[in-house]
């Protein structure tokens, strides 16, 4: 795809750069000694307008973006544009986010802490259903998704590079977008070591760029809870796909919200849990049954 600009009035960003693997020496059940990569995890400390926010623990492949979706997600802004700069420093482990304004009741918003079922300590301020009458989703007319598309989509992060494959422990996200004819285009992908940073960096990646959700899917290969549904509806996306499971919170949530959610979803394998109107089916020849041919003495 072409490169991206900011929306008008975006937020200064730096670029902090950090290692996002190590090299560690292991012993492994033959006696053996031998050099593995493990995720540099590390704590990122957001500081918004001087005030200490929250400590996220990172992988740090896009820290500004993973701050920037991270307010955004939690409602502490509405627009971008609202952040005047996020300045992220490895040396000392922090974020420092300039808003224009400052945050609106930020007391208040930040007052009910639900600590999540989110690897790298989730978090939500706040009362995500009383959030449900805000969140508008396109129709099932308009927003749709094809069986063979959703292969495409799987085939196509299984032949993603990842650091999953180098070196595990790290949750990986994509973003979708959903094309005429049943086509589909990765738009951006990410990997963090908690799967709610990395739904927050795409969230921080779509808000810089101006990028709604509507003809989106979204990818993880983390389950499905209720927190991660809510942030999918969030940034406006009806159609979430993950490699893993769906909690029964976030089935309910999907359904009261009109969202199509596929779990265990690899190679040509998924479960459709929700949103059924969204989906085109085009169902598998059914495989034969195997006939078990008892044999005589």
């Amino acid at each position: 795809m072409t490169a991206l600009l900011p929306v008008a009035g975006a937020p200064r960003l730096t670029a902090a750069q950090c290692e996002l693997l190590r090299e560690i020496t292991i012993l492994d059940e033959y006696g053996e000694r031998r050099s593995i990569h493990i995720p540099a995890e590390r704590p990122l400390t957001v500081f918004i307008d001087k005030r200490e926010l929250v400590t996220l623990m990172t992988l740090g492949a896009c820290p500004e973006l993973l701050v920037l979706g991270y307010l955004r997600n939690q409602r502490l802004i509405e627009r971008v544009q609202e952040v005047e700069s996020i300045t992220v420093d490895w040396d000392v482990g922090a974020a420092a986010v300039r808003t224009h304004a400052g945050v609106s009741e930020i007391e208040a918003k930040t007052a009910q802490r639900v600590v999540t079922t989110g690897c790298g300590q989730g978090t939500v301020f706040g009362d995500a259903m009383t959030q449900l009458d805000t969140v508008r989703l396109p129709s099932a007319a308009t927003a749709r998704i094809r069986q063979s598309t959703l292969h495409r989509m799987l085939e196509t992060m299984r032949q993603q590079d990842s650091i999953h494959r180098k070196a595990g422990s790290v949750h990986g996200c994509a973003l979708f977008g959903l094309q005429p004819g049943g086509g589909c285009e990765k738009l951006y992908f990410v990997e963090d070591v908690g799967r709610h940073n990395a739904i927050d960096t795409i969230a921080g990646w779509m808000g810089l760029h101006g990028i709604g959700g509507a003809d989106k899917a979204f990818y993880t290969t983390g389950r499905l809870t209720s927190e991660m549904v809510m942030k999918a509806a969030q940034m406006g996306v009806p159609i979430v796909v993950s490699r893993n499971g769906v909690t029964a919170m976030g089935h309910e949530l999907a359904t009261r919200l009109g969202m199509t959610l596929f779990g265990r979803a690899a190679n040509r394998h998924f479960l459709c849990y929700s949103g059924f109107e969204r989906f085109d089916s085009e169902p598998e020849p059914q495989r034969a049954p195997v006939r078990v041919v008892a044999q005589s003495d």
